[in-house]
């Protein structure tokens, strides 16, 4: 078999390398024999039948301009890849594997840092064998995102002061919030006990920064749904997969170029400049009254459901 056939049968990781840059290869993420079922075919013995797709997927991404830090949001997530399989898989059935595979690549290059990607999708239940296409596509081969208003979830950002967080209707607040089918997002304030006073007011801001995410963690003990989450990335994830959310604040506060004009000290200004930040459409707090803000808001007594 001549080097030529062997590459051509090879992942997509091998193909990408084969094709790269020798003199600065780009950074590369990717997916390996992730197995959907779906529905899919052109013939119609494949019509109303599940049958197995394995996808190979390799994006080379632009290298970070900066070091990392460890920090999930400064690199493209994994998440970006398996979401696009199943946006695409659920928007409409399909009968060419040629055509999920251009709208997949489409899809993860809309993502800023992606530079190019090949795609493999394989049949597997169609033979013996694998019956599959493969595609590469570069940033310049498709055309300007279109805001989809569909794609970007907009959560009702629930603000518990700590006599709801202790409150034994807390479970029923969450039952609730569930029932109503919208995303949440938990926001909390600091917890009551003492904490270090510093007199400096950036050591300060981080110490009761921390409070607010000490308080947090008490909330996702009082109810395993409560997820503790602290990242832009982690936080759209959670709203797309019905995941109950509690923000904890220190890195996207930090980070803000046009950060917030309160501080923890007045967690509910703080819980509104973030229902803004993420395009809530509804803040509700419970057990404290509620800030001036342009969204909708509403203040609940503890133990009120929404």
């Amino acid at each position: 078999m001549t080097s030529d056939i062997r590459l051509a049968f090879e992942h997509p990781s091998a193909r990408a390398e084969a094709a790269g840059q020798p003199s600065r290869p780009p950074d590369r993420i990717s997916l390996r024999d992730h197995v959907v079922a779906a529905d899919i075919g052109a013939f119609q013995q494949e019509r109303g039948r599940q049958q197995r797709l394995a996808f190979n997927i390799v994006v080379e991404v632009t290298p970070p301009a900066e070091r990392i830090d460890d920090d999930v949001d400064k690199i493209l997530s994994y998440d970006t890849i398996t979401e696009a399989i199943a946006h695409e898989l659920a928007e409409e059935r399909l009968n060419l594997l040629e055509t999920l595979a251009e709208r997949i690549a489409d899809r993860i290059l809309h993502a800023p840092q992606a530079l190019r990607v090949f795609v493999r999708i394989e049949k597997l239940d169609r033979g013996p064998g694998a019956l599959g296409v493969e595609i590469v596509r570069t940033h310049g081969d498709v055309p300007p995102a279109e805001t989809d208003a569909d794609d970007v979830p907009h959560p009702r950002v629930v603000h518990l002061a700590n006599g709801a967080i202790a409150d034994a209707g807390l479970s029923a607040l969450l039952d609730a919030l569930e029932a109503a089918g919208a995303p949440v997002i938990l926001c909390v304030g600091p917890h009551d006990l003492a904490r270090p006073t510093t007199g400096h007011a950036m050591t300060q801001r981080r110490i009761d920064l921390l409070a607010v995410e000490q308080n947090a963690w008490v909330l996702a003990a009082r109810d395993p749904r409560c997820v503790v989450v602290a990242t832009r990335t982690e936080l759209d994830w959670a709203m797309k997969h019905g995941q109950i959310s509690v923000w904890a604040p220190s890195k996207i506060v930090l980070d803000a170029v046009d950060g917030p004009n309160a501080g923890p000290g007045d967690p509910t200004r703080l819980t509104a400049w973030f229902a803004g930040l993420m395009q809530a459409t509804e803040l509700v707090v419970v057990g404290a009254s509620a800030p001036e803000t342009g969204l909708a808001t509403r203040s609940l007594a503890v133990g009120a459901l929404p």
